[in-house]
């Protein structure tokens, strides 16, 4: 049996419907560690449920290879994969009258094994909750119970499929504990999400996906460092587009530069060499600024300088 969690090669999935042909995976090749949290990556679009439904074994691909915990979908295996992973969907659906220790025995009678509810409850701190209704939860609470009834047959691997979409803040880093310690238990995660600071916070390594495609693939330092700076410069101005990126990465300290209308981020090596030289541009050009942020490089700098776009918050994923 493989050492790895995850393997994937050369895997392709496309979708027909009459005359149109959408690929969304495109030949991705990826190896998820044990024992680690791998985040997968990307705009809605790019590929990331697809993919991470084929590894749940809830969708067929149209050609590669599929491993998972050393076994392969659809070769009499089944049933022993499930009973060693935990699927939290982007969306789950809970009876509204049920009260959440209802809605966790419910699920628990699915498994021959694993943890009692009491533990599950435990795991997602919500045993204040267990006899509240599904009504009665917010969106964090409802998102904690989801990965609940993933944690109830004691999986080595668990996936989810961005769970802190819509989540205030709070609600979020309350389930990045929950992930964190389902790590420190020895567990593997899968995880997807376009949020950068997610992947930034939980992740040994991240994969970031476009069009069905690895396009880069490191620990969250490592992409940052490809950028080859550490800190990036914000600047509004009015006319500032009229310069042109060339002029602007040419910038003394400036490493590249990205426009988007009056607004340009240029990236830095060294902030206090950068930082005077670009006033000192605006100025002799007759360039007031309008807004000025400097901070430091983030995997969503690394997206942008791969792509050239911003994370697409709209289409499917």
């Amino acid at each position: 049996m493989s050492e790895a969690a995850i393997e994937l090669r050369a895997l392709r999935k496309v979708y027909t419907r009459g005359k149109k042909t959408t690929v969304a995976v495109d030949g991705l090749d990826l190896h998820v560690q044990r024992g680690e949290v791998f985040g997968l990556l990307g705009p809605n679009g790019a590929g990331k449920t697809t993919t991470v439904e084929i590894c749940e074994g809830l969708v067929v691909e149209t050609a590669g290879e599929v491993q998972v915990l050393g076994r392969r979908w659809r070769a009499g295996d089944d049933t022993a994969i499930r009973r060693r992973i935990g699927v939290c969907l982007q969306e789950t659906k809970f009876f509204e009258k049920q009260t959440v220790r209802e809605t966790l025995q419910l699920f628990a009678a699915c498994y021959g094994g694993g943890r009692s509810v009491d533990e599950a409850l435990a795991l997602v701190s919500l045993q204040e909750k267990a006899d509240g209704r599904q009504s009665q939860l917010s969106g964090g609470q409802r998102q904690r119970l989801a990965v609940a009834t993933a944690l109830l047959g004691d999986p080595e691997l668990l996936f989810l499929d961005e769970p802190t979409t819509g989540l205030d803040p709070q609600s979020r880093r309350q389930l990045w504990e929950v992930v964190r310690a389902f790590r420190a238990r020895g567990g593997t995660v899968l995880l997807t999400t376009h949020y950068m600071e997610e992947a930034q916070q939980l992740c040994d390594r991240v994969g970031v996906v476009d069009r069905g495609r690895l396009i880069a693939l490191g620990t969250p330092a490592e992409l940052i460092r490809s950028l080859g700076a550490e800190h990036v410069i914000e600047v509004e101005a009015r006319g500032i587009a009229a310069l042109g990126e060339g002029a602007l990465a040419a910038v003394a300290g400036v490493e590249q530069c990205t426009l988007h209308g009056d607004r340009a981020a240029l990236k830095a090596g060294s902030v206090h060499i950068a930082l005077p030289a670009l006033l000192t541009l605006l100025g002799d050009r007759g360039l007031s600024l309008d807004g000025l942020a400097t901070r430091h490089a983030t995997l969503e700098d690394v997206f942008v300088a791969l792509t050239g776009r911003q994370l697409r918050e709209d289409g499917p994923s």
